[in-house]
């Protein structure tokens, strides 16, 4: 890795990871971790959230900010969701599934394991918790890990309730899924000692490779988050929530630093400048003939049009911060969170319909000079009035360089403002929940992913690409148990991953058959009573119908194997039939007399078999 840069700027970084566990029921309830589509819900409620002071008297700064939009929150329920979920009922005792999860992670990475999880409160205002609060419990700390040589810390590990899905915004209500809401979830954390850009990318990458190690992980979009704090010697710890792709990683440390870089470059030009922050005023009248329609369309619905002077930052509203995003996007953010569609700044006029003339009007209005910048806002009076508080904070808090917050990921790396950063104030305990005693000795450590690929292809010869996908397929244990029995690695290899996806893209349940039955196809088909082209059609007779055994799915399939005679008596009609072809073209027709036979025999005789009966058909007819 190189960085020098990164050294020299002070680069600082930790990791975050969110990862979901694959449960039978959820954290508190005995409700089911299955995801609905929300077509299928069955009612809905409505809460307003409101922020509670902490045990020392403290209310916590991303809370009241949150608060304060006074935002409706609608929840969409379903049949496989419960009154915990609603709020209406207290929690259940903590999963016991999910605390061994929990355990054997925490060991796989070394950490010191508590004798006893207190389960907390975090206070959490945006909608995503009915409660107003999620569930988190600590169940490992001082942790470490290795990564190209280097330790990482792990500062802890935590169980944690999965928030709501977020599914639908509009002007009434802010809508979540219910479903998601209570799904175990583990939190692990670095220390902040992650250099380098593509270092940060690196330990995601390991923790990712552990937590699928225990094969006790969801997988999917959503199922793993990362979220990345950042910071360089000059800047501020910055937190970034909601990285998806571990590819994103490095692009989104190197973008939050390029942030930071330009953002210390505006505080040291505004202290030589002579920064002032004026008082928003009404410039509807200055605007009154404008083509700038967000403009027209809010005065003549009743609204207003702000605006305030900037003194001394003429030029650095347009300055570039990251990808597509500027000082003057870092203040609209703000605007945006109290409702307003945005803002309107001078480094980007003439634009949107406002011309020279309307620029020079609002000029004088606002007492705007040479070296100094404006912002305008059109929106609801309140709206537009909190709207314009947040960006001539934000304008001010330019002049001490970076602030701590905390931002949403976006496409491209880049990323944009969500809520101050959380404080200790929103930690307190639950009183629902008694403390869990943690027991060490009831999870097993398992096999780390990339030693089991390294043993399946040193033991069963087979190709890292197959090796790889086995090791980290749902099926693993059923691939262990069936080569174990003496089937053919490749063949059970390549059926549990490249048959499983196949099936799972033509939309087939492959999910929903069981083990059990799965081994006995490949025991079958090992042993030359299945043939392998009848290995999917079974599988997915078995996925229409879980309860149907083996022989009713091949009969179901119609790949009752045939007989030699059978065989034989298809080639030849083919190879008769085809007579013409064969005495012209030799082996060279094989490939389509091929695809013939196997379609008359519809998979119910093994291709090898067919192959070879119909190259010896072949090789007698040109002798003859």
């Amino acid at each position: 890795m190189t960085g020098d840069r990164y050294e020299e700027l002070g680069l600082v970084a930790g990791l975050e990871i969110h990862q979901q566990l694959d449960t039978d029921t959820k954290l508190f309830c005995r409700c089911p971790t299955t995801l609905r589509e929300p077509s299928a819900s069955t009612d809905r409620f409505v809460r307003y959230l409101h922020p509670t002071t902490s045990e020392l008297g403290e209310v916590d700064a991303a809370a009241l900010e949150e608060a304060q939009r006074g935002q409706r929150f609608e929840y969409l329920t379903y049949d496989s969701t419960c009154l915990v979920e609603a709020d209406e009922e207290p929690p259940h005792e903590l999963n016991p599934e999910a605390l061994e999860i929990s355990v054997q992670l925490a060991q796989m990475l070394q950490m010191a394991i508590v004798d006893v999880a207190p389960v907390m409160r975090k206070l959490v205002i945006d909608g995503s918790n009915t409660s107003g609060f999620q569930r988190t419990a600590l169940i490992g700390k001082d942790g470490q890990i290795t990564v190209d040589g280097v330790d990482i810390g792990i500062e802890d590990l935590l169980l944690e309730e999965e928030a709501a899905q977020r599914v639908d915004t509009d002007a009434e209500a802010v809508r979540y899924s219910l479903d998601r809401l209570g799904i175990p979830l583990v939190e692990i954390g670095t220390a902040p000692e992650i250099t380098h850009p593509e270092q940060a990318e690196a330990v995601a990458a390991e923790i990712g490779m552990i937590l699928r190690s225990t094969g006790a992980v969801k997988r999917g979009i959503g199922s793993i988050r990362q979220d990345v704090n950042v910071s360089i010697a000059e800047g501020a710890r910055v937190e970034i929530k909601g990285v998806q792709q571990l590819q994103e990683i490095e692009t989104i440390v190197r973008a939050e630093v390029d942030r930071q870089v330009a953002l210390l470059a505006i505080r040291d030009e505004l202290e030589r400048r002579d920064v002032t922050i004026g008082t928003p005023v009404d410039v509807g009248a200055s605007l009154s003939a404008t083509d700038a329609t967000v403009i027209r369309d809010a005065i003549a619905a009743g609204g207003t049009v702000l605006g305030v002077r900037l003194g001394g930052f003429d030029g650095l509203l347009g300055r570039t911060l990251q990808p597509d995003r500027r000082f003057g996007s870092e203040l609209a953010d703000h605007a945006r969170k109290a409702g307003a569609g945005g803002l309107f700044h001078s480094d980007e006029l003439p634009a949107y319909g406002l011309d020279t003339a309307d620029m020079e009007a609002v000029a004088e209005t606002l007492g705007v000079s040479a070296d100094d910048a404006f912002i305008l806002i059109a929106a609801d009076e309140a709206v537009a009035e909190a709207a314009m508080a947040g960006v001539c904070a934000r304008a001010a808090a330019a002049r001490e360089g970076v602030p701590e917050e905390t931002r949403a990921a976006m496409e491209g790396g880049a990323s944009r403002y969500l809520r101050p950063l959380p404080g200790a104030a929103r930690m307190y305990p639950e009183t629902d929940v008694p403390p869990v005693p943690v027991d060490r000795s009831v999870a097993e450590v398992p096999e780390l992913l990339r030693d089991r690929v390294d043993r399946y292809e040193s033991d069963y010869g087979l190709s890292g690409d197959l090796a790889r996908g086995v090791a980290d397929s749902p099926w693993r244990e059923t691939f262990d148990a069936v080569v174990g029995d003496g089937v053919d690695p490749t063949l059970a290899a390549s059926t549990l991953t490249e048959t499983m996806t196949m099936l799972r893209r033509e939309d087939v349940m492959v999910s929903r058959v069981h083990p059990d039955d799965v081994q006995e196809v490949l025991a079958r088909s090992d042993g030359g009573t299945l043939a392998k082209e009848a290995i999917a059609p079974v599988l997915t007779a078995l996925a229409a119908d879980p309860d149907r055994s083996v022989d009713a799915a091949v009969e179901a399939a119609d790949a009752g194997g045939v007989d030699a005679a059978a065989v034989d008596a298809v080639v030849e009609a083919v190879v008769e039939g085809n007579a013409e072809q064969v005495q012209t073209e030799g082996m060279d027709a094989f490939s389509a007399l091929m695809g013939e036979a196997m379609a008359e025999l519809r998979g119910r005789a093994d291709g090898e078999v067919v192959s070879a009966r119909l190259r010896a058909a072949i090789a007698e007819r040109q002798v003859d």
